[in-house]
């Protein structure tokens, strides 16, 4: 056993030698006077050596804690370098707390091209997590401290945005065991423990000379000159509503009749493409006069570094006079699915596609992921914004086995 006046007393060799004290630890003393702790053991079967810090900042009771501690590690089945090395990246990776981690993931997506629609709602589904446990090491934060905070979205009859902060808290644990600050996504542990949210089913008009009457509305639209255009322009392409108001100029291809869309604009976070019929290119040149000197097609009216509100479509027809129970900026979508589909004429992969939904069989989704069925889709859409024509100029649609005939 080591004692102080020994370890003051060694003097430098010119070759490394050791003062051992007990149960591992001994003092290596190098040809430079140094003299460092060490803590020799046996993890696996493999002879290893721990660094315990250097004499005198380390004293020789220091080194006997730091030795008892490792011990201990060892006699759980934990290798204490390992855990030395985990905790030396979690310091290099930053904060430690649950905040810490989210904000540095949160920071990440942006710098990966994350839409700020999504970053800024991603932000908000944590803000119940990061206010009930934000200041905790992540690595302690429990299953039941989790749920908690999921309860403040569920209270309040939220239960898909409940069920989506599951999913963006699932994600900061995964980054905190990526950086070496926890070992487990506690986010798992609650499968099952939400309500789950019921589908909703959003008003949408599909009866054809109903259609005609909302597309007559419309063009008699009073209000502000984009939001009329807006709302004729989803009618044709039917996209969800978020992606037509965050269209960009930049994306639009009046040379090809394209509209490209890019992956972080989708809810699927895929690239999408949306054939232009002659209509809708007319539309968008129309409001090329208005907007085009900025950003985008449509702009907030405060703000024109801003997308329009997410409510404005919807109002809007609430002036046309449809409650909300009769029709929707995203029922253009059902709309477009139903009457489409009672055509006959095109394939359900072409519709589903141009659509851009998410197929639940993993085979047909691997391969609507790399059929466009494109050239379908460009005639489908000239023909359905023709057919739109049709049913706004009043005349009537008989379908028989597959084939139109128009009644004047």
């Amino acid at each position: 056993m080591l004692k102080n006046t020994q370890i003051v007393q060694a003097q430098p060799k010119s070759r490394d030698y050791k003062l051992t004290d007990f149960e591992g630890l001994c003092l290596l003393v190098r040809p430079t006077g140094a003299k460092l702790w060490r803590l020799n053991y046996r993890f696996a079967g493999k002879q290893k050596s721990l660094a315990l810090g250097a004499y005198p900042t380390v004293t020789l009771a220091d080194a006997r804690e730091r030795r008892d501690a490792a011990r201990k590690l060892l006699a759980n089945g934990t290798d204490p370098s390992v855990k030395r090395r985990l905790e030396k990246i979690a310091a290099a990776a930053g904060g430690s707390t649950f905040r810490d981690v989210a904000e540095e993931l949160l920071a990440k997506q942006i710098r990966e091209g994350c839409a700020e629609m999504t970053a800024k709602k991603n932000r908000w589904l944590l803000e119940p997590a990061i206010q009930a446990f934000g200041a905790r090491p992540i690595g302690e934060v429990t299953a039941p401290e989790l749920l908690y905070a999921l309860r403040k979205f569920e209270n309040r009859g939220r239960f898909e945005s409940a069920r989506r902060m599951r999913t963006v808290a699932g994600m900061v644990f995964r980054y905190a065991i990526a950086t070496g600050r926890a070992t487990r996504d506690i986010s798992l542990d609650l499968r099952g423990a939400l309500t789950a949210p019921k589908t909703k089913h959003r008003a949408a008009i599909t009866a054809p000379v109903q259609v005609g009457g909302l597309l007559r509305a419309i063009d008699s639209y009073v209000g502000q000159p984009t939001t009329r255009l807006a709302l004729q322009l989803a009618a044709l392409v039917f996209v969800r509503p978020g992606e037509l108001r965050h269209a960009r100029w930049q994306e639009i291809d009046i040379a090809g009749s394209v509209w490209n869309i890019p992956a972080e604009t989708m809810k699927m976070d895929r690239p999408h493409r949306v054939p232009l019929a002659r209509q809708s290119v007319s539309i968008i040149r129309d409001l090329h006069k208005i907007t085009g000197g900025g950003e985008f097609l449509f702009p907030a009216i405060t703000s024109v570094r801003r997308p329009m509100s997410e409510n404005t479509l919807n109002a809007a027809l609430r002036r046309l006079g449809y409650g909300k129970d009769e029709a929707t900026a995203h029922g253009f979508r059902t709309t477009a699915s139903t009457l489409l589909n009672e055509m006959g004429r095109w394939s359900r992969d072409a519709i589903e596609r141009q659509l851009a939904h998410q197929e639940e069989n993993e085979v047909r989704r691997a391969y609507m992921h790399s059929a466009e069925f494109w050239a379908e889709r460009v005639e489908m859409m000239q023909a359905w914004a023709d057919h739109l024509d049709q049913l706004r100029s009043g005349a009537e649609i008989i379908t028989l086995k597959s084939v139109e005939f128009l009644r004047s």
